[in-house]
């Protein structure tokens, strides 16, 4: 398996532990209440949503990974396609991160 999969097989196994959040409206919310490890972000989104969310996660800090289409994203977390996708726990981010440093 290629660490490009490796990364959302772990997207994936974050979203089954209720630990992903998704969607634009849903990211939005959660994010002006707290601050998450990671953020995906669709390399096919639209220019404003991506750089909203972009701008979000510099100010919080966040980790971005501009990997992933919104298909491949979507698939990932069982929904038909998503533009952004937040990881809300340390553990994934780190097995992420431990992927993602050795591509």
């Amino acid at each position: 398996m290629i660490q490009h999969d490796k990364i959302l097989n772990l997207l994936g196994l974050a979203c089954r532990a209720g630990k992903t959040i998704s969607g634009d409206y849903a990211v939005t919310n959660y994010l002006k209440k707290k601050t998450v490890p990671m953020l995906f972000i669709a390399t096919d989104g639209g220019t404003d949503t991506t750089e909203k969310f972009r701008r979000l996660a510099v100010k919080k800090g966040m980790r971005i990974v501009n990997l992933y289409t919104k298909e491949e994203l979507g698939n990932a977390v069982g929904k038909g396609q998503n533009v952004v996708v937040l990881l809300a726990d340390g553990g994934f981010a780190r097995a992420i991160d431990n992927v993602m440093s050795t591509m």
